[in-house]
Parts: C-alpha cells; structure tokens; sequence
C-alpha cells in the first residue's frame, strides 16, 4: 500500500491548530499592523549534530508535504480560537481576523532537502518563501514533523552502520512515545537503513516489510517448552523461529532444534531462534555451535534486549555470531540523546519599496548565530565523490550551480502547490543508503561545510550593524 497521505488516514484533514499558541498571537499581532501579507524567508535546520556524531539524515519531509497539501483553518478550528479569552476575559483574536484565517489558503514557496539525504548543522533541511503570516504559522508543525523524524533515522542508520551488513529489525512499538512516535519512528528507522518492523500498522500504512516471531508468553501458556515450539510449528510452519530464553537459553536452543527436525521432515524450513536476555555474545556463540553441529548451519541467530550501536559494536567485538539485530527501545526513543533541537529562524524580509531586508538573530553563544538571506547549499563532487558543501545567498549569488557542484534544497511548493514528484519509501531508504555508503568513503569529521565569501561577508557586516545600534 502506498504511504502517500498516511497521515491524513491516522487523522483529522485539518491540522492548522497543530502549533503553538504564540504563533497565533504573532500572526495577530502581523495582521493588526498590517505586516501580514510582506514576504518572508524562514529556514529550518539544526545546530549541533546528534549523538555526538558527524552528521545527520535528513527525514520527515513526506509527512510535511501531507500537512502543508490540507494546511487550513475550518470552521471548527476558527470557533475554537473565537472561544480563547485574554486577561481581561475577552477574545484573545478579533473576529475579523478570524474570519481571515477561515479566508486564507497556503500560498507559500518550500524548497527541501530529499529525505535520506545525509546534513550537517546549520544547514537548511526547509525553506520556506512567502507572506509572513503563513510561514510563522507552520514553524511548529514542520519542527515537529522534520525533527523527531530526522533524529530517529540518524540513529537508525548508526545502528545499522554498526551491524555492518547484517539485518536489523525495528521492534520499538511497544517503547515509543505513543502511537504517532511509534509510527514515525517505524518510518523514520527504514529510511535510516532498517530492513523491516514490527509495527504491523506501519507495514498496512507505509509498506514498510513486518517481521515478528512470538513473545515468552507463548511459552509460559504451555505445560513446557518443547510442547510450545511444536505447537508454533504447527501453527506458523513457515515463520518458525523460536526465543529461546524464557527457562534456560541452552536447553532452549536444543529444544528449538529437537522442533526443528520435525519441520524439515514435513518440508518445512527452520528460520532460527531468539536470544533476549543473558550474555548474547557467549549465549550466541554456543547455539551456533549446537545449530550446526545439528546441521542447521543456515539457521540464524536474532538477538535483542535494549541493544544500540554501541552493544551490537561491542557484541561483534567479542565474536557474536548473530546475524539478525532486533532493536528497540534505544532506537525508538534515540536514547542518549532526547530530541535534535532543529530551530526555524527568520532570514530574510521584503520592505515596503519590494527591497530584501536582511535578519540575523544574535547570541552570546556563536553556535546560535543565524546566517541571513535565503540559502541554498552546493555540493561539490569530485569524481563522483562529495567533497565540498557550500551554503550561499540566492538573493546575492547565483544560483546556477558551476560544474561538479548540486544544489541540495529542491522546489517543493510553488505558491503553495505541490510540484515534486514524491518518491516512494522504498526509494528514499536506498536514496539514504547511497547517501551513507558515499560519506563512509570519507573522513566526514574534516568534512567542509563552509559559508561562501559574499555571505560570509553580509553575515559579518549585519553582526558589526547589530552590534553598533547596541552600543
């Protein structure tokens, strides 16, 4: 099934209330003094690379294409805001500019990144170009759906960098942050480089591939052991892989080979078994062992119990023969590091004589220091390999890229319709992991990622401006 409008079947069409109270007050606050309709350029993007890595993996941009195409206010959501009080116990909003959001349809321009596409900080994953009021009005949606999404693809493909080749399995569900965090993160790990889930809504909605064998309940429901693995072969003769740990995993595993003998003897292939608890590495090495010393050399060894890059690394070092990595709870909730922190900062706005007003937000702190205009990156190539990322200013440079070089952000929205051509997911994961496979070739911590000289020079020139009016 095609995950095109996915979103649109797990809720309402109408998100527009889906943002931030103060966004709303700063629409009003536009509106009221007439700046509502100027033209604005926004970018999303993040400061800091996520899990003290060296990049990230640009994702969530399908769920925002969904959003933006149904992105308006209904009658139900404007008597809503009509029913918000101020201090004084009267409407926070105007009735007439009420009765303009209900008027209002998106109309802005958004050029992106592809999803899958491998990023660096301070990058723009989104840009967007249109009247002020509509482009301060999605900030929290599209942080919402490009930050979670993007966070949990760069774990997923960490996690499966450290597989290096075997299967990894995203079995996260039942830890995610509710029921769209189970599903994001779903999405968000195939197109990191996970071969399969076991969200089952996720294979309906999305097409991801669903694997999955059964739990230790299984086992516990029966008078013993041998009786429960001959009862799933019964059952599931051709998804047979037994877990193995619920009394003693050795005991388990000869078990699971006694069942598995009866399956080849009606024709039936063994797949192997699970290991969920104990030493995975010793346990791992020891059922590979009695597997091929039964002659199930082709049986695989799955493991999982809160397993991240760092064990499976750690596992492989200690010569785990496990092949098939279930992973959960640490993907899910892309554990040691909560959320990316993507921020949407305003770039650029157009004055009254239709002249660019350039903006920068400032700090003591140099990493949050915003660079103006409206950006575009280039990557430059060197015999087929990336060597070079080049953000510029499209309202001073040009943008036609010099040869060996691609611009990163493509067109998304025209004037708010919809005019690229939407991959499927299976497209972006390969996309994504063609991207991975470029960037292993290379020492991505000296990576450049640089300003060019003209927005460099506009970005120093608006710091010594701000800093002289504050003086």
């Amino acid at each position: 099934m095609s995950e095109k409008r996915a979103l649109l079947q797990l809720y309402r069409p109408e998100l527009s209330l889906l943002t931030d109270l103060y966004q709303l007050t700063m629409a009003h606050g536009y509106w009221q003094n007439g700046d509502y309709d100027r033209e604005a350029i926004f970018h999303l993007f993040y400061r800091k690379n996520p899990f003290k890595g060296d990049c990230a993996i640009a994702c969530g941009l399908d769920t925002v294409i969904d959003y933006l195409q149904s992105w308006q206010f209904h009658r139900e959501d404007i008597q809503y805001l009509g029913s918000l009080k101020g201090n004084d116990g009267r409407p926070l909003f105007d009735e007439s500019f009420l009765n303009y959001l209900q008027r209002m349809r998106f109309e802005c321009d958004i050029e992106a990144v592809p999803e899958g596409t491998l990023v660096f900080p301070h990058q723009p994953l989104i840009k967007v170009r249109g009247p002020l009021i509509q482009a301060q009005l999605i900030e929290t949606a599209l942080l919402n759906m490009v930050n979670y999404a993007t966070l949990i693809a760069t774990k997923a493909a960490r996690i499966v960098q450290a597989a290096d080749g075997d299967t990894v399995l995203e079995f996260g569900l039942r830890r995610a942050q509710g029921i769209d965090g189970g599903l994001t993160a779903s999405r968000a790990a195939y197109v990191g480089g996970c071969h399969a889930t076991s969200n089952v809504l996720a294979g309906k909605l999305l097409g991801i591939p669903v694997r999955g064998t059964h739990a230790h309940s299984w086992v516990m429901a029966f008078s013993n052991e041998l009786e429960a693995f001959r009862a799933y072969a019964r059952a599931m003769p051709n998804n047979c892989v037994f877990l193995v740990d619920t009394f003693d995993t050795i005991d388990g595993v000869r078990n699971a080979i006694s069942v598995a003998r009866e399956l080849r003897s009606e024709g039936h292939k063994f797949l192997g078994v699970r290991l969920d608890s104990g030493d995975l590495a010793e346990l791992s090495i020891a059922a590979r062992q009695l597997l091929d010393e039964a002659g199930f050399p082709e049986a695989q060894i799955i493991a999982s119990n809160d397993l991240d890059e760092y064990r499976i690394q750690q596992l492989k070092e200690r010569g785990a023969t496990i092949k098939v990595w279930g992973v959960g709870t640490r993907l899910v909730t892309a554990y040691d590091q909560p959320a990316l922190g993507g921020v949407y900062k305003l770039g650029a706005v157009k004055g009254p004589e239709g002249d660019w007003h350039y903006k920068i937000k400032l700090s003591e702190d140099p990493i949050k220091v915003s660079n103006p205009g409206s950006l575009q990156v280039l990557r430059r190539f060197e015999q087929g390999q990336p060597v070079e990322d080049l953000m510029i200013n499209s309202l001073e440079e040009s943008l036609e890229p010099e040869a060996g070089q691609q611009p990163l952000l493509q067109k998304i929205f025209t004037k708010g319709q919809l005019v690229y051509p939407r991959p499927d997911l299976h497209q972006i994961r390969r996309y994504s992991l063609q991207q991975q496979e470029q960037f292993a070739q290379l020492n991505i911590k000296a990576y450049p990622c640089n300003l060019s000289a003209p927005l460099k020079a506009r970005k120093n020139q608006l710091i010594e401006a701000q800093q002289f009016q504050n003086q």
